[in-house]
This record gives C-alpha cells, sequence and structure tokens, in this order.
C-alpha cells in the first residue's frame, strides 16, 4: 500500500514539474518573440545561389544588398499570441517618411493555417493538436494585411542559442514579383534567431514552378540573411508617433480579415481591381471609414 501511495506522490510530483517546465519553456518563447520589437538598423542581403534551368539564356536575380531604420511595434501581447507590426523608415532624418511594412504574428499550438498554393491562393490548412503541441506558429502578412506565409514549429533554446526554423511556400517577394515571371512559389526555409545584437533573420529559399497536376520544378535557388542591429528606441520616433495616428485605421482592417480567415475555407485574391493593387487603396490617406474598407477588401475576395 505505502508503495502506491510512494509512486502516486512521485507521479503528482513529476506532473507539477513538468507543468513548471513547460511554463518555463512558454515565457522563454514569449521572451524571445517579444525581443524583436524595438528599433533596428536592418541590413537585407539576397543572392541567387544554384540554378538548374537547362537554358544557357537563364539569368539570374541580380544579388540585392540594402539597409534601412525599422521599427517593430509591438500591437498584441496575449498569453498564446502576439503580434508585431513592422514600419520602414525612410528618407532624411529631418523629413522622415514612414511606410507600413509587413507584420507577424505568433500563436501558441494554432491549428488553423492558410498555405499559399500559388497564383494568389491559399489553401486552408486544419493541423491535428498533436502534431503542433508546444510549437508556435508565425503568420506574415503583405503590408496590406493580406495573407503572405505561415508555418509552425517549436522554439529552441539550447547552448546559448535562441532560435526558431521552418519551411513553408510563400509568393514571391516584392524585390523578385516586378522583375520575374517564370516561377510562382517560393519555398522559404526561415530561421529567426535572438543575438546579442538584436535578431537574424536567415532564409533558404528554393524558387519553385507549381501547376496544378505536375510535379513542382526548382528552377533555383536562393540565400537570404537579413541582420536587424538594435538601435535606441528614439532613432523611430517618426515611426513611433505615425503609427499612434494611424492604429485605429490598421485594427480595422485587420479585423476585416479576420472575418475573412474565420471563415476557415480556401482563398483567392484579385491581383488588381480597377487596375489597381490592395494596398494602393487601402494606403490612401482618405479611406478610415469602416465600410469602405470592408468594402475595398471584400472587393479583391474571389467569392467561391
Amino acid at each position: 500500500m505505502k508503495k502506491c501511495i510512494y509512486a502516486l506522490i512521485g507521479m503528482f510530483a513529476f506532473t507539477a514539474t513538468l507543468t513548471a517546465q513547460e511554463t518555463n519553456k512558454i515565457e522563454k518563447d514569449r521572451e524571445a518573440i517579444k525581443s524583436m520589437c524595438g528599433c533596428y538598423e536592418v541590413t537585407f542581403n539576397f543572392t541567387e545561389t544554384f540554378d538548374y534551368v537547362e537554358d544557357s539564356t537563364y539569368i539570374p536575380s541580380e544579388t540585392k544588398i540594402a539597409g534601412g531604420l525599422e521599427w517593430a511595434q509591438l500591437i498584441e501581447d496575449e498569453d498564446e499570441k502576439i503580434s508585431i507590426q513592422h514600419l520602414l523608415i525612410v528618407g532624411p532624418p529631418d523629413q522622415p517618411y514612414i511606410v507600413k511594412h509587413w507584420r507577424q504574428d505568433w500563436e501558441y499550438e494554432n491549428t488553423d493555417l492558410y498555405l499559399f498554393n500559388g497564383d494568389n491562393q491559399w489553401t486552408y490548412t486544419k493541423l491535428p493538436k498533436s502534431e503542433v503541441k508546444g510549437q508556435w506558429t508565425q503568420k506574415v502578412f503583405q503590408v496590406d494585411d493580406s495573407p503572405r506565409y505561415e508555418g509552425s514549429a517549436t522554439w529552441v533554446h539550447v547552448d546559448g542559442k535562441n532560435y526558431w526554423e521552418n519551411t513553408t511556400t510563400a509568393p514571391l517577394p516584392r524585390r523578385e514579383y516586378t522583375q520575374r515571371s517564370d516561377y510562382n512559389v517560393t519555398m522559404r526555409g526561415n530561421r529567426h534567431e535572438i543575438v546579442d545584437s538584436g535578431w537574424i533573420h536567415d532564409q533558404d529559399n528554393e524558387k519553385i514552378v507549381r501547376k496544378e497536376g505536375a510535379k513542382d520544378i526548382i528552377i533555383a535557388k536562393e540565400k537570404g540573411y537579413n541582420v536587424y542591429k538594435k538601435v535606441a528606441d528614439s532613432r523611430c520616433k517618426a515611426a513611433q508617433d505615425w503609427w499612434k495616428e494611424h492604429e485605429d485605421k490598421w485594427a480595422t482592417v485587420r479585423k476585416k480579415w479576420n472575418t475573412v480567415f474565420a471563415k476557415k475555407e480556401n482563398l483567392a485574391l484579385k491581383d488588381k481591381v480597377d487596375n489597381k493593387v490592395l494596398f494602393k487603396f487601402l494606403f490612401d490617406e482618405e479611406v478610415k471609414d469602416k465600410k469602405e474598407i470592408n468594402r475595398i477588401i471584400d472587393s479583391f475576395v474571389i467569392e467561391k
């Protein structure tokens, strides 16, 4: 009888310890994610590394190295969801211009994903809970808060390193889709690593031709290495002030998109409406009304 009692006590102690360990792990994850907020000097580095096209006339993308100042604004901070809005600061310091950039949402043990499938289409995917246990989904959105790419993986904290890595499908990056039409899917290998000076977005990407009913064809590979160096928040004051002025409008935009995603069905979007892309409609300073915002987004969603 005593052995049974001791066994039960040991089991409860193990469960309590496990729960404490899990709680500590989640807090480390949250700390890593939130550490990506703040003001950064960013260097963007991309180069095509290999090509697999058997065509002597193939021209690889030029190596691109660019830099800028970026503010990463924490806009949502819940136990199982963290949302960060990125804002680029361009132009001279005395006359800065703010560009609403990408957004990243992090959701703990999320099972609902929209996976890019080429040609402005996303496939709704429901994952089993067992597959995402202990994981965080990173959901990345375009400048107009439309979907971009999503993937789930575990944050790793070991040997003094803190990183998250995942491979998922994505649209062509902006630097490519205005220049290239020979592929329609990017297979993105993303690694976000927190370092003493800030964080690094390390990418190993594949450029893919995807056609329905056919096997994917890889035409080239690409290396991306974006370095975010933390600087004083005061250097990004212009972006902070801009966000205070515009955050209500973009909260309305996100709310509308959430109603679209809540349908949990495949999604297809038009490239243009009235010969105009979505972000140009939403970036218009005169567009603020909720009904107008909803109407604009609805006009881009292709009904099934």
